[in-house]
């Protein structure tokens, strides 16, 4: 079979990752282009006896390379030479669109031009003539709708045609490119507007021609805004959406699940464990490893992938609406007061699930100060790797009132993030203004697909965590808590509690100064999940069924003789707070490139934690949460 190579290019916004998905499936590969954090999404699939392999290339407005996303964009066209590029554009914004097209063919790069979401123009009254646009323009176009099957078959069909190089730009765009090339070649430093005028100018007169609109057509989208960006409500509503993610991930699907996959664990397969190690007379040391270590730790942590999927599952969700990008535009008046803008809402956002890719996507904003400091506040949200300890210490703590609890701990990490954004922005960074322009994607309903798709991207990072890292780290732990210099001794005289024991008088005031406690934040340091593979090891305490709860059975006392339930929500907030893991450490030195302020946010982060933590724990005492 033959193979040809097709790179989706466009703006961002415009379904081309949802596009990429339809014609790929599961079926692709995620990585990052060499020497950038940037994402690479390489599919491929079978289409006529060929075999089509799909660049899904950053979303960019231009070829300029500037831009990381346009450097990667304008390298890769112009150096690799795809057989096919399709330039997706957005029906209902043509003319911001076609500017990209203008400067792909200007670079004598021919194209497929994609109208995606020709649905949603109709919905508009706006009409696209595509004869009347092919013929303006000399490229092939093709209308889609990326959640339509029969639309996606027929741009796999034009794929698979001969190569488009016999395909020549209208006699109106090379006018148009002439044009450019003698603009170009004059010494005028005003030439880059100059070209930016032609372009418009030229875009105007293809859709003059081509499309035809209802301007008195109030859209969806606008009606929708009008109560989710309005001043007074958008607020509230913003809040509502978190809490509403909450209490699904914590009472309604998430924790049910979860329960489930506590019951098959603790009942089916630790007890399996049990007996296949007794019948088989494997060493009690061995049989320890197994199911103290190895099932305690992992298992404990598995217990709560359903609370990762579901969370993350909703927030793929609400980015596909479209509501995400509203966050930005929300959240700009108040970002601002604290030195940055609503732009840098959006890699935050991200910190909700991973703080790697959310540190990375710092890289995002405008001005050097903004990344450095969106860099150094995204730890102190809660990421997906924390939610097991927020869950586990919810559980058993607090089972009546788990969403109101974790929503807490969620709303102080937000807290932190402004107030010490506040502060670095005064103390150690030259006040800038800066400045904010955000697109805002029409409301649709998300491509259920992409939804999935992006869930499984997003929640298997921690399954492989799970089954690599933490397997380690369980067996790690379990040797450091048996042995000590003189062999296989009791807990309490193990490495494990010398070293926690050490660690442990730094919370003499915080209400859980135990060796165990000060183990799991050592640990908590390499991976977040660690902190309840830890406990886990030294507690046993991998079960969270309901019936646990209910009976305050083993879990509760055994975490009981650490914690108070105020003790138990100071050490939910400062698990919530402190240092980043290893990983977040490496990306922040990788993105900031100086040991200096990768060592400063491990240190201050630390700090922070340990003040807030304090404070929690010494007020609840004075106001009479102490048991």
């Amino acid at each position: 079979m033959s193979t040809i190579s097709v790179a989706l290019t466009g703006n961002p916004n415009t379904g081309k990752t949802t596009l990429f998905n339809a014609l790929t499936g599961a079926r692709q590969k995620i990585g990052n282009w060499p020497g950038v954090t940037v994402d690479k999404k390489v599919g491929y699939f079978n289409h006529k006896d060929r075999i089509v392999s799909v660049v899904d290339l950053p979303g960019t407005y231009s070829m300029n390379a500037r831009s990381a996303e346009e450097m990667i964009v304008s390298d890769y066209l112009l150096n690799e030479k795809p057989d096919v590029v399709v330039n997706v554009l957005d029906a209902t914004n043509l003319e911001r669109n076609l500017f990209l097209t203008l400067q792909l063919l200007e670079s004598g790069i021919p194209v497929i031009l994609d109208l995606n979401m020709v649905d949603e123009a109709k919905k508009q009254n706006i009409h696209i003539q595509v004869k009347t646009l092919e013929e303006q323009i000399g490229m092939p176009v093709v209308e889609t709708v990326a959640k339509d099957t029969k639309s996606i078959q027929h741009l796999m069909d034009v794929f698979t045609q001969p190569s488009l190089q016999r395909y020549e730009p209208s006699a109106l765009i090379q006018a148009h490119i002439e044009k450019v090339k003698t603009l170009t070649l004059l010494d005028n430093e005003d030439y880059e507007e100059k070209i930016i005028e032609l372009r418009y100018a030229l875009i105007d007169e293809i859709l003059e021609k081509s499309v035809k609109r209802n301007s008195t057509h109030t859209t969806f989208t606008t009606k929708l805004d009008r109560i989710f960006a309005n001043g007074v409500l958008a607020l509230p509503i913003l809040l509502a959406m978190m809490y509403g993610v909450f209490e699904i991930t914590f009472s309604w699907i998430g924790q049910p699940l979860a329960d489930w996959v506590d019951g098959f664990i603790a009942d089916g397969i630790t007890p399996w464990a049990e007996e296949t190690l007794a019948s088989l007379e494997v060493a009690d040391w061995m049989q320890s490893l197994v199911l103290d270590g190895i099932i305690a730790g992992v298992g404990g942590v598995l217990t709560f992938v359903p609370l990762i999927f579901t969370l993350f599952f909703c927030l793929s969700f609400l980015d596909g609406t479209g509501y995400m990008s509203r966050v930005a535009f929300i959240m700009d008046p108040i970002m601002r007061r604290v030195g940055l803008t609503g732009k840098g809402v959006m890699p935050l956002i991200m910190g909700f699930g991973c703080a790697v890719p959310a540190i990375m996507g710092a890289r995002a904003l405008d001005s050097e100060k903004d990344r450095k400091i969106a860099i150094l506040v995204t730890p102190f949200l809660t990421c997906g790797a924390k939610l097991p300890i927020m869950a586990l210490f919810a559980a058993v703590f607090f089972p009546q009132q788990a969403t109101n609890v974790v929503f807490s701990i969620y709303i102080a990490g937000i807290l932190a993030v402004m107030l010490m954004a506040k502060l670095l922005n005064r103390v150690m960074f030259k006040k800038e203004e800066s400045t904010f322009l955000l697109e805002l994607p029409p409301y649709r309903f998300p491509d259920m697909r992409t939804v999935l798709l992006e869930t499984w991207d997003k929640g298997k990072g921690f399954l492989i965590k799970a089954g690599t890292i933490i397997f380690a780290m369980s067996i790690v732990i379990w040797f450091l808590s048996n042995y000590n210099f003189s062999g296989m001794v009791d807990m309490e005289d193990s490495f494990l509690a010398s070293i926690g024991g050490v660690v442990a008088h730094l919370f003499a005031w915080h209400g859980f100064a135990t060796w165990e406690a000060g183990a799991a934040v050592i640990t908590g340091i390499l991976a977040k999940e660690a902190v309840v593979s830890t406990l886990g090891v030294l507690y046993g305490v991998a079960e969270v069924s309901e019936e646990a709860m209910e009976a305050a059975g083993q879990m509760q006392g055994s975490l009981g003789i650490a914690f108070t339930s105020l003790s138990a929500y100071a050490f939910m907030i400062f698990a919530a707070l402190y240092t980043p893991c290893m990983t977040a450490l490496g990306t922040i030195k990788k993105e900031i490139a100086t040991w200096k302020w990768t060592l400063f946010s491990a240190v201050y982060t630390f700090m922070v934690a340990w003040v807030i933590s304090l404070l929690v724990y010494q007020i609840g005492l004075l106001l009479g949460f102490g048991n």
